[in-house]
């Protein structure tokens, strides 16, 4: 096998695929060679051939969770596993790390017992040698159980509505029949208490929010709801972006029922309005995929606040954000460098500036970031 040549992503994905086996195989379950990891962690495709492909397979679903959620920048995902990935494809869910902690830990308080004994050898084998200086980790398995609990009500609740919303969209439903199906996704599907939670028609000045959303009596966010068959758009974001800045909340939701956007406010002059995920309920995206995102905004996972990560780092890798960092002295400074490295032509930053912003950047992105 050629050596593998690892960007910095590249070995984050690593790193967190290594943490993940090592926590694994301490519990005695068969997992992929480091070398394969490595693999999958370069071409982010979980798959290989030959040796060690079925055990690869097996952890196919576990595996791609996590390259996802790092690809969002979480950065301890295996401590997050949903449960129907704490054990491979196939296998039965039995709760075997927790057992063998339970039945050493007795053990070890009796007097006549034994010395401890290795791991077995198929799963010393399994586990790559390097995984052996990991430091020690949670267990995936501790996860908290509202989030289960929340994670398995949003999953049943889109399963539900599918039909709904696809009958909803075959008829061109109005925004009133629209709201009625998204009230009860907001009820069933994320928690909210219909009476206590949301309040309707919520005035700002005049206006109408659809929905105002409290969590524990503190007013955090609004949803504005548009018919069905009509394309979410800067309109509808302005609309609801009004209500937010008058009223001091944070966060806003817009949805036609089947799509479903959620967007962070961040007060100042000028506000700054970042879009945080986009959802497709009706969209080829696997079932996970729609549950995972519709999972922060369940009732509970917003109260803890579990939507601020993937906030964050959407707002740090926006093309915005980046042409700053590109366009910034130190930046600049390091591409003269290279070039001159590689060229041997020396050059400036601002001439390597004016090249970006005229010849690389798009004119509207300039014309949006560095407004007169």
């Amino acid at each position: 096998m050629n050596e593998i040549s690892l960007d910095a992503k590249g070995q984050i994905r690593l790193n967190v695929l290594l943490r993940w086996a090592a926590e694994m195989a301490q519990a005695g379950r068969q997992v992929p060679d480091a070398s394969h990891l490595e693999v999958i962690a370069h071409t982010r495709v979980v798959a290989i051939e030959g040796a060690g492909a079925a055990i690869v397979d097996m952890w196919e679903p576990a595996i791609s969770w996590m390259l996802k959620q790092t690809a969002f920048g979480v950065t301890e995902p295996y401590l997050h596993l949903p449960e129907e990935l704490l054990l491979p494809e196939g296998s039965e869910l039995v709760e075997t790390a927790v057992v063998l902690v339970e039945v050493t830990a007795e053990v070890s308080e009796q007097p006549a017992a034994p010395e401890p004994v290795d791991p077995e050898p198929a799963a010393v084998a399994s586990a790559p040698a390097a995984q052996q200086t990991l430091p020690k980790v949670t267990p995936a398995s501790r996860i908290p159980k509202w989030e289960l609990t929340a994670i398995d009500q949003v999953h049943e609740a889109i399963k539900r509505y599918l039909k709904p919303l696809e009958a909803l969209r075959a008829r061109d439903a109005n925004e009133g029949d629209t709201r009625m199906v998204v009230t009860d996704m907001l009820c069933e599907g994320l928690d909210y208490d219909k009476f206590k939670d949301l309040t309707t028609e919520y005035m700002v000045k005049q206006e109408f929010a659809d929905y105002g959303v409290r969590i524990d009596k503190q007013l955090v966010a609004f949803i504005e709801v548009k018919r069905i068959s009509q394309k979410l758009n800067e309109r509808h974001l302005r609309q609801v972006l009004m209500y937010a800045v008058n009223e001091g909340v944070e966060w806003m939701v817009l949805t036609n029922g089947a799509v479903w956007q959620a967007y962070h406010l961040t007060g100042g002059l000028p506000v700054v309005v970042d879009m945080v995920f986009e959802v497709d309920l009706l969209g080829p995206a696997s079932l996970a995929e729609k549950t995972e995102l519709m999972f922060l905004l369940h009732k509970e996972a917003l109260k803890r606040r579990r939507i601020d990560e993937l906030w964050r780092h959407r707002a740090a890798t926006e093309p915005g954000a980046l042409l700053d960092v590109i366009l910034s002295g130190a930046m600049l400074d390091e591409l003269r460098k290279e070039v001159r490295r590689k060229t041997g032509i020396a050059t400036t930053a601002q001439a390597l500036s004016e090249v970006i912003r005229t010849e690389i950047v798009d004119p509207k992105l300039l014309a949006k970031r560095f407004k007169p």
